[in-house]
């Protein structure tokens, strides 16, 4: 499985607004397109996705911004990336609605299976709480200026 820029700008966008969490004033865009080197233009499309699905709350206007619509403890990566990517397949077969093209199965269903269920255990277990704590420590002296 290969997570595209997709999900990797949309986890890294979620971290940023993370770190903000709590300060009562949303976040523009370009801040975060900014601190996490993304387009600006392509964050922007990852946002309303990510609004759509509930992780996010954007206010329009000079003041406005995005922020996020509950704590980061309470998003689980696997929803973030499900969102953004689709659902979370290491092979097409597992997927029910087009099933295993040969028939009766096949001597690999299982492990794909077992290596899908893995992945999503990982991403489960991790919060986006999580990865701005991971993100907080690798900065130079574990702290992070924000202006």
């Amino acid at each position: 499985m290969k997570i595209s820029t997709k999900g990797d700008y949309g986890l890294r966008a979620l971290i940023e607004l993370a770190h903000r969490y709590g300060d009562g004033k949303p976040t523009q865009s370009g801040e975060v397109a900014a601190r996490q080197a993304i387009p600006e233009s392509y964050l922007e499309q990852l946002l309303g996705t990510l609004r759509r699905a509930g992780f996010l709350r954007s206010v329009r206007g000079p003041q406005g911004g995005h922020s996020l619509a509950r704590p980061p403890a309470q998003i689980q990566v696997s929803d973030v990336i499900e969102a953004l990517e689709g659902p979370i397949m290491a092979v097409d077969c597992l997927d029910e609605t087009n099933g295993c093209a040969k028939d009766g199965g096949c001597a690999q269903s299982e492990m794909w299976a077992a290596v899908r269920d893995a992945i999503v255990d990982v991403l489960s277990s991790t919060t986006i709480a999580d990865l701005a704590e991971r993100d907080r420590l690798a900065r130079p002296g574990g702290t992070r200026y924000i202006i």
